[in-house]
């Protein structure tokens, strides 16, 4: 599946901005925590973009 920078600029956007503002900061411990939570977003986003299969249902070919 093809991810376009749009959609990653607009997960980015709307992750919780203390994520967004806590990669400046002065403290290593805030900005590791900050990368992780926008990481996590970004994993979320694209998780929830994939589709769920039924693993009970047979793949055909297309």
């Amino acid at each position: 599946m093809k991810h376009d920078p749009s959609s990653l600029a607009h997960t980015l956007l709307t992750a919780p901005a203390w994520a967004r503002v806590g990669l400046t900061a002065p403290s290593k411990s805030i900005r590791e925590a900050a990368a992780t939570e926008l990481a996590e977003t970004i994993i979320g986003a694209l998780q929830a973009s994939q589709p769920c299969y039924d693993a009970r249902q047979m793949a055909l070919p297309l």
